[in-house]
């Protein structure tokens, strides 16, 4: 048998970029726990049976949309606090870069994101949480990037 081959959780990085030309990407502080969701958005249709209308239906799928969100928790760090607040009250959706990190490649999404959600938790004795959503705005583009 054959083992896959597998990553740890910190070749998932989700980055955000800034108003620069070229855009800087930086991974901010506190993510331990990421969440990469691929949606496909599906319309239902109702197929007949041409040959006996009285029999019941299935149904046929279309794909009409593709989406892409984040989710992530860890600590709430003060190098990234501001960051994530900047995101979250931006009327206008961030730069973000998702990567996993394989051996031999990398898979790289690059588009555009809106900070859905910022929520910290906290609780007497214990460090303060920070957990985010993001919800794509438009196409999330995918390259894969073979090592050398």
């Amino acid at each position: 048998m054959a083992e896959p081959t597998t990553i740890k959780g910190g070749k998932v990085r989700v980055l955000l970029g800034n108003d620069a030309t070229p855009i800087v990407y930086i991974a901010p502080c506190g993510f331990s726990q990421r969440t990469v969701t691929i949606n496909k958005g599906l319309e239902e249709v109702n197929l007949p049976d041409c040959a006996d209308p009285d029999a019941v239906n299935w149904l046929g799928r279309d794909a009409v949309s593709l989406s892409m969100s984040v989710n992530g928790e860890g600590v709430l760090s003060e190098e990234s606090v501001e960051t994530w607040l900047d995101a979250a009250e931006n009327v206008e959706s961030i730069p973000v870069k998702v990567e996993w990190e394989f051996p031999t490649k990398t898979i790289t999404w690059t588009g555009k994101m809106h900070v859905e959600s910022f929520e910290a938790g906290a609780q007497d004795g214990r460090r303060v949480t920070g957990n985010v959503g993001m919800q794509s705005d438009g196409k999330m583009t995918r390259v894969v990037t073979e090592a050398p």
